[in-house]
């Protein structure tokens, strides 16, 4: 006989755990215990040295399905005599290392249950079990126990109790179990917050409002939603309208798989998306004279879609049997609502009716956003069904605390080999978005009790995030935007030693106080020069370009052609001129600041060159929304296509690709009239070729893809396959995304090295 002491860490709470550990010890005859602690889970069990050999395999090997391990540690001690196995009380004390579980999916038996007359749970909007429900929206405080969560305030039934106790039952120490005896529970108000009805009869009433025309804020699992018909154009239109969105997409849910294909193309891998336990939007080719409102994503070929993921929407979906918009329950710019008070005064002006229950949220989740990209997934929003899930990095790190850029935020901090990528944040425009921000910040230091060695945060001097870096008291570590995107594209992909970065996006300050864009960067972590970049331009009015492609375009032809670019109209079609130019005296003021360098700020954007074509090829001249005039040109391009513009690259040290033969060829085909899907493949194509060619020049055969441009499926994925039949090893995003969202991560990458701690 021995006794056999088990450390396990990863993904083990809230996800049955314990109660496999105890049928997996009692079915073996092996006496001894396990409890969760905020360190992980702790086993100890006594058998012979055989059952013991066999007890360790099939812990790996038969791990309940939601559950994964970082790191098993065992060994073997004198046995102390354990008479049968039990589950001890969690201990609380120590440092908290813990692996903290994302919101779970509703599992196919809680499904089948859900909608089972014989169940007790029988339409009950709130079941879950060890396999699915809430986690990282309801957590307050390690280890994970009902105590430690917004669930403490409901006592359980009796029957529900005799479950939570019972090792056989997959309810046992389902932390948020609940029945509608004792858990929580629906209501419906007015928009004056007047309860209307509650229980089943306020989810039938909040129904038959959607089916009416009318907008439902319905409280979720990490925050509101607005819900409307999705095949109703005055009803879409009229949400657009009071919640000032004028054009951006808006996601769809379906009531399940079958439906959502008359709909859209869905590939297998998409189809596993959808169903698995992290169930996003995910973004899909879309069958063209469907009933979808064309307002739901105007001159867009993909929708973002998603299935029920809560019992709460399957119940909603069951009774509607149509599609419906699923938004974010919020104003402009501002983070996803949480508080049903809160909400009604925030967003009464825009819902009709209010679907709440009193399960307190603790933090806010938005749904996660994905699209399948070279037969793999790429996230492009980071929230539910995947934060807090740790990047796990080679090597041990200093505790730090990344505080990522400006737009599409999250934050992260480290420790151990742990980095905690937070959900997303947002833009932090305004000031609710950054009481969110630091609201996360504070969550994320107490629930890891992390105190941080350096709060690292973007070379920007005038981000928000940076002036809170500064203001922390903690030493601060700057690091500059585009080095951030190369890291952590290198630290998702565990790459040591040099590579060459493409890393192309809107906007992020560099090293010479300009804005950087179109960079080529050679290094890793720990440093990096710049080997190339597209040739500068202005862009005049700065922000105000961003909103306004004409403004670019202008900017970019004014360094080709001079002031002739703004008087002979080159920046737009002719018949686009008269009805989407500038008129004459703004033209002339554009005219003198970019002469003049006057509010004119100097880019390599790579995301502004995609502005520029949207601009001069009538495709969009004013934007409603960031990236829309991007977006436009990658949905114009003839897949079909093969040709490219011509690559000038000049100059050594750095290179730079010099656009402008590109734009004088685009420029002079559209006036021959060569169909816009041909020059936009065509643009597409100039650009996989410059990445080829730099490639080839600075002869590095690793080369990572990263920032906001690689969102870009038709880019990223002739740029990957063309690196590859050139015989380069090309990486891209997968499980963090390639816009801003990600470089939290490689903030933490870069001060680890600068910090002599070794990182991948």
């Amino acid at each position: 006989m021995q006794r056999l002491r088990v450390t396990i860490r990863g993904a083990v709470q809230g996800v049955g755990f314990r109660p496999f550990v105890y049928r997996l010890a009692t079915e073996m005859r092996l006496g001894g215990w396990v409890k969760n602690s905020p360190q992980g889970v702790f086993i100890e069990a006594e058998g012979p040295r055989e059952d013991l050999d066999a007890f360790l395999l099939r812990l790996e090997r038969e791990k309940p399905g939601l559950s994964f391990i970082q790191s098993l540690e065992y060994s073997l001690l004198e046995p102390l005599g354990y008479e049968g196995f039990r589950i001890q009380q969690s201990d609380e004390s120590g440092d908290r290392t813990t692996v903290i579980l994302p919101d779970v999916a509703t599992c196919p038996r809680c499904r089948a249950e859900l909608f089972d007359p014989s169940d007790r749970r029988f339409r009950y909007p709130f079941i879950n079990c060890t396999l699915c429900g809430p986690r990282f929206s309801i957590i307050q405080t390690l280890p994970y126990d009902r105590a430690n969560t917004t669930m403490k305030s409901f006592v359980m039934c009796p029957d529900c109790r005799r479950e939570y106790s019972d090792p056989a039952d997959r309810r046992f120490h389902a932390q948020p179990d609940a029945c509608g005896v004792c858990g929580p529970h629906l209501s419906l108000w007015d928009s004056r917050g007047r309860t209307i009805a509650t229980g089943d009869d306020a989810l039938r009433e909040a129904a038959a409002a959607i089916r009416r025309g009318e907008t439902l804020a319905l409280k979720g699992l990490g925050g509101f939603q607005l819900l409307a018909d999705a095949r109703n154009e005055v009803a879409v239109l009229r949400l657009r309208e009071r919640k000032r969105r004028e054009e951006k997409p808006l996601a769809c849910m379906f009531p399940d798989l079958e439906a959502l294909g008359h709909y859209v193309n869905i590939s297998p891998l998409e189809k596993r998306l959808l169903l698995s336990s992290e169930s996003p939007i995910v973004l899909l080719r879309r069958h063209p004279d469907t009933d979808i409102a064309s307002a739901v994503a105007p001159g867009n070929p993909y929708l973002g879609a998603m299935l029920p993921y809560t019992p709460l929407h399957h119940l909603l979906m069951k009774e509607l049997g149509f599609p419906i918009i699923a938004t974010s329950g919020n104003l402009h710019d501002e983070p996803i609502l949480t508080d049903e008070r809160e909400a009604l005064a925030s967003i009464g002006d825009i819902a009709d009716f209010f679907l709440v229950h009193n399960r307190p949220i603790e933090r806010h989740v938005d749904d996660s956003v994905v699209r399948v990209q070279l037969d793999r997934e790429t996230i492009l929003r980071r929230a539910r069904g995947y934060a807090p899930l740790p990047i796990i990095l080679k090597l041990s790190l200093p505790p730090l605390l990344a505080v990522g850029g400006h737009l599409k935020n999250t934050v992260a901090v480290s420790k151990g080999s742990d980095v905690i990528l937070s959900q997303h944040i947002g833009d932090l425009e305004t000031a609710k978005a950054l009481f969110a921000f630091r609201k996360v910040i504070d969550d994320l230091l107490s629930l890891y009790e992390v105190k941080p060695a350096a709060v690292v945060h973007d070379a920007h001097p005038d981000y928000a995030s940076t002036r809170y870096a500064k203001d922390s008291g903690y030493p601060v570590v700057p690091v500059y935007h585009h080095h951030a995107h190369l890291a952590a594209c290198m630290a998702e992909n565990e790459l040591e030693g040099e590579v060459l970065g493409v890393t192309w996006d809107g906007a992020g300050y560099g090293e010479d106080k300009t804005l950087w864009g179109g960079e080529f960067l050679l290094g890793d972590a720990g440093g990096y020069s710049r080997v190339a970049h597209f040739r500068p331009f202005r862009l005049p009015g700065g922000e105000a370009a961003i909103k306004e492609p004409r403004r670019t375009a202008l900017g970019l032809l004014h360094e080709i052609f001079g002031p002739d670019a703004l008087t002979n109209g080159l920046y737009l079609p002719p018949d686009k001129l008269a009805r989407e130019g500038f008129p004459e005296a703004t033209a002339r003021l554009l005219g003198q600041m970019l002469t003049k360098g006057i509010n004119s700020p100097i880019t390599t954007s790579a995301g502004r060159l995609f502005d520029a074509v949207a601009a001069i090829l009538g495709i969009r001249s004013v934007c409603s929304f960031e990236g829309q005039a991007a977006m436009m040109v990658e949905f114009q391009v003839d897949e079909e296509e093969q040709g490219h513009y011509p690559v000038n690259l000049q100059g050594s040290d750095p290179l730079v690709f010099d656009w402008e033969p590109l734009f004088r060829e685009i420029i002079r085909e559209r006036d021959q009239g060569t169909p816009l899907p041909v020059i936009c493949a065509r643009f597409h194509n100039t650009l996989v070729e410059a990445i080829l060619e730099v490639a080839q020049k600075v002869g590095v055969r690793r080369v990572v893809l990263s920032g906001g441009v690689f969102q870009n499926r038709y880019l990223t994925e002739h740029a990957f396959r063309r690196l590859e039949g050139a015989g380069f090893r090309p990486y891209i995003h997968q499980r963090v995304p390639p816009n801003d969202g990600g470089i939290a991560l490689g903030q933490i990458a870069i001060a680890a090295a600068r910090m002599d701690k070794p990182c991948a």
